[in-house]
This record gives structure tokens, C-alpha cells and sequence, in this order.
């Protein structure tokens, strides 16, 4: 189908909105939508929301639980939690945003009126989902539509969005603010509770694009030796030309053994878990996948009395083996845990918590390497099905969706 045109120079022609769906497991098509309207999923109208013009919008690991079927979704949703964006339309109520802006969009969907938003917690906002406390664009986490397309409405925008303070130089660094909407900060947020600090020694699972902004993050934060273990050697070659130290858990030895040969002893002060349900053992396990994998390879590999992040998507999982872990219910190596008296924190990342001050680290040039780091491809929406594909198959590129052509080559 081709794309439309614009209705007349220098006027967007508005009347529909290009989008990934998904049509079934490994199965995501574009598809001709309506443009989004102020209104929220249950048809109320929606005078604090703004639509966006999508500038960037990427793929996430955690679109693949949907792609593979882990993660269940409605047919026809249309996917995306990683949103960059441009106010095109904005409600009678918004104040604090005009047309033109250039906004990053936090991927929890939150109230900032209820108990826990009020409280900083926006990862579990108790409105924007009827079933769960806990709201998401692109998930089925309350019929919100994902970002990965042309528009994306957005409610609450004057609380929710992050503006750019400047859009010329946010355009000139867009390819690192687009991590600011979700896996950034998320990644932020598991060392954070894992106690990073200057000097700490850490170890990541999972060298994906969450894992490499872990490792990004730790630099900034200061730690001292950054451990990173993952099955992939391009995965891994991109965190140790910066500054990581790396374990192939292809390698049939031991965590804690492969720890102590790096750091001269075998457990670190912080550890996270940037994987989730997919994970693999370790070296003759590598090809077993088994959700309490990743889980309890950090538990392993944190010191008594340290610190533990679990930011990996857990849940139920149609595909999993056993019926409780169909469930989400997990073979956690809790005895492990309890002798050691760690802290352990899992859950989602309250996104507005970090991002402001991710966005100053990034405009004043404190995270230099995080582009090499995560490898950015630049793809358009007709790329979006086999990059999917190819993400699926391991790739070690981070992709960003550009649906209007705004990002410079």
C-alpha cells in the first residue's frame, strides 16, 4: 500500500496512522490504522492527552516476549513502549506543552493522581488499568496503544511527558534520548536497587540492548569492575570495547568460578537480572531455557549481605514447560538467597523517577559511549517485520524506528 501523501505543503495529512501490529506469534504487519483520538481506551474523552508524531520508536526485548508468544496479546494490538515524539494535537486541558514540542514519553501509562503516583511509585499506577495496578503502551497492561507508528496518543501528558529543552540539539542526540522512555532508566533502576555506587563491583545478566545500557549506566555511576555474562559474542565484544569485563556462559564453569578468575573472588556487590523468563544455564545448560535461570545466577553471584535487581519480564508464560511456570510461578533458589540476607527488588522501572536527569547525562556528553554500546540501526516502518525477525534470531542491534524520516543518517 503506498504511503499517503500530505495534504498540502506544510500540512501533515492526519487522517490515518501507519502501525505495527501483531498478528499472531513471529507474525507483525504494517497496517493502515485511524489517527489517534483524545480519548482513553474506554471511549472517555481525554481533554489532559496530546497526540504525538512518532520520532522514534524502538524495539525492545521485551516486544520479543510478545513476538514469540510468551507475552499474550490481543491480534491487531499495535506494539511500542519506546517513544520519542513530536505534540501535533493537544487537549483543552494541557498547560504546560505547546505544538512543535519534542517529547520523550515514559513507557509506564500513569494518572499522577492516585496514591502510588503521587508517591513517585508510576510503574503501578492504580487507574490506567482496571485489571492490575500497572499500566504499559503496547502491552496488554490496559488496551493502550503502543508508539511503534506514525501517532500515538498519550493522556496525562502534562505530568507524563519529559520535554526536551532544546530540539535542535535533542535531534543532534536523538539516537541516545530515544532510550530515555524505557530501557535507559529501567536499567538505571536495577542497579540502583541493587546499591551501585562509586567503586562497586558488578555483575549484569544479559548483554541485550537493556544489559548494554546496564553496563553504560554502571560506568556512570562509577563502578569499579563491570562483569557482564551472555551466550552472544558480538553482544559481548560491544561491552568489553567499552570498558566491561565479559563471561561466554557458553563456558561450562561456574559463575562464581568465572567471577573469581576476574576479580580475585567470587561474588560482586551488585548484581541484575536484565533478562527474565527466557533465560539459559550455564555452559552444558546453555541451550535449556528455564524462567529461574537468570534469577538464580544473580543470587549466586551476589555477596552476603549485597544487592540484587531483578528488572527482567517475569510472568505467566503460555510457552514454558511446567504448568506453574505457566503460572509464573518459578523454582527461585530461595534458600541461596535467605543464608546470604541480600536485598533483592524486582518489578518494572518508575521511568519519571530517572529520566530528567538520564536526559542532563546525555546533553552534556557524560555518556559518550552509549552509542556504541548499544549499536542503534535507523530503520523505517516498512523495515519493522524483518527486523523482528532478525532480532529474534540474536542480532545485536538496538533498532529505532523512524516513521516520518526525521533522524539524520
Amino acid at each position: 500500500m503506498p504511503l499517503r501523501q500530505e495534504a498540502a505543503e506544510g500540512v501533515k495529512d492526519m487522517s490515518g496512522n501507519r502501525s505495527v501490529v501483531f498478528r499472531g506469534t513471529e507474525n507483525m504487519q504494517v497496517k493502515d490504522l485511524d489517527f489517534p483520538k483524545l480519548e482513553m481506551p474506554n471511549g472517555k474523552k481525554a481533554p489532559h492527552g496530546v497526540v504525538l508524531k512518532i520520532v522514534a520508536s524502538n524495539i525492545c526485548g521485551s516486544d520479543l516476549h510478545i513476538y514469540r508468544g510468551s507475552f499474550p496479546v490481543p491480534d491487531g494490538m499495535v506494539l511500542g513502549h519506546e517513544m520519542t515524539g513530536e505534540v501535533v494535537e493537544l487537549g483543552s486541558d494541557v498547560e504546560f506543552l505547546k505544538e512543535g514540542d519534542l517529547v520523550s514519553v515514559p513507557f509506564n501509562v500513569a494518572c499522577g493522581r492516585c496514591r502510588n503516583c503521587r508517591n513517585g511509585r508510576t510503574e503501578v499506577c492504580q487507574t490506567c488499568n482496571p485489571d492490575v495496578n500497572c499500566a504499559a503502551y503496547g502491552f496488554n497492561l490496559g488496551d493502550w496503544d503502543g508508539g511503534q507508528a506514525e501517532y500515538l496518543f498519550v493522556p496525562y501528558a502534562d505530568f507524563q511527558l519529559l520535554k526536551f529543552p532544546d530540539r535542535d540539539q535533542a535531534m543532534e542526540k536523538i539516537r541516545d534520548l530515544t532510550l530515555l522512555s524505557d530501557i535507559l532508566p529501567t536499567a538505571f533502576h536495577g542497579l540502583m536497587e541493587a546499591g551501585a555506587k562509586p567503586g562497586s563491583t558488578v555483575y549484569l545478566a544479559g548483554a541485550g540492548p537493556v544489559g548494554r545500557c546496564g553496563a553504560a549506566a554502571a560506568r556512570l555511576l562509577g563502578a569499579s569492575c563491570i562483569i557482564v555474562g551472555d551466550y552472544d559474542k558480538d553482544r559481548l565484544d560491544l561491552v568489553k570495547r567499552n570498558g566491561c569485563e565479559t563471561i561466554d556462559l557458553n563456558e561450562d564453569v561456574p559463575l562464581q568460578d568465572q567471577i573469581e578468575k576476574i576479580l580475585g573472588e567470587p561474588m560482586v556487590d551488585c548484581a541484575v537480572d536484565y533478562v527474565g523468563t527466557e533465560a539459559h544455564g550455564i555452559g552444558k545448560e546453555a541451550s535449556n531455557q528455564d524462567p529461574a535461570h537468570a534469577i538464580n545466577q544473580v543470587i549466586d553471584a551476589t555477596r552476603a549481605g549485597g544487592a540484587t535487581g531483578v528488572v527482567g519480564v517475569y510472568g505467566p508464560d503460555p510457552l514454558a514447560d511446567s504448568e506453574a511456570e505457566r503460572k509464573g510461578v518459578y523454582p527461585i533458589d530461595f534458600g541461596n538467597a535467605w543464608i546470604k540476607s541480600p536485598k533483592i527488588t524486582a518489578g518494572q522501572a518508575p521511568i519519571m523517577h530517572y529520566n530528567y536527569n538520564l536526559m542532563q547525562a546525555i546533553l552534556w556528553d557524560r555518556m559518550p559511549y552509549l552509542s556504541d554500546m548499544l549499536n542503534t540501526k535507523v530503520i523505517s516502518l516498512d523495515e519493522v517485520p524483518q527486523a523482528y525477525a532478525d532480532f529474534n534470531q540474536g542480532s545485536a542491534e538496538k533498532y529505532i524506528i523512524d516513521p516520518h524520516g526525521m533522524i539524520k543518517a
